[in-house]
């Protein structure tokens, strides 16, 4: 499975969460640097060549749907990243994010619980 660029992730974000759009819903979902419409519809394509989205065609419209679940694509690169930026430790992730205080105490505990109680 191919990376993809920041922009195909914010796209495939909203696929997932949309389950199927057409690029006019898709464009709509995007709050900050809207682009183009023929850049969106371009990089929607992208995503198809490389076989992240399927699309069910309308006359000369296509609808997109996800054929890569967001769980696949995401424990395929967080292990990618855990390796780049935190030298291959959770410990050093769950780190960061305790001193840059994005992770409660209350987090902490439940992440604790669910370890402790894994079956």
């Amino acid at each position: 499975m191919e990376k993809l660029t920041n922009k195909e992730e914010e796209i495939m974000k909203i696929l997932w969460r949309l389950k199927k759009a057409f690029v006019k819903e898709i464009m709509e979902e995007i709050s900050l640097n809207k682009p183009h419409y023929n850049t969106l519809s371009t990089i929607v394509r992208n995503l198809e060549e490389k076989n992240f989205v399927g699309f069910t065609a309308y006359g000369k419209t296509h609808q997109y749907h996800p054929i890569v679940s967001k769980e696949s694509y995401y424990k395929a690169y967080v292990n990618e990243d855990m390796v780049g930026y935190f030298d291959n430790s959770y410990k050093n992730l769950v780190s960061f994010f305790a001193k840059e205080e994005k992770i409660s105490v209350e987090e902490l505990k439940e992440i604790i619980n669910l370890i402790e109680n894994k079956q």
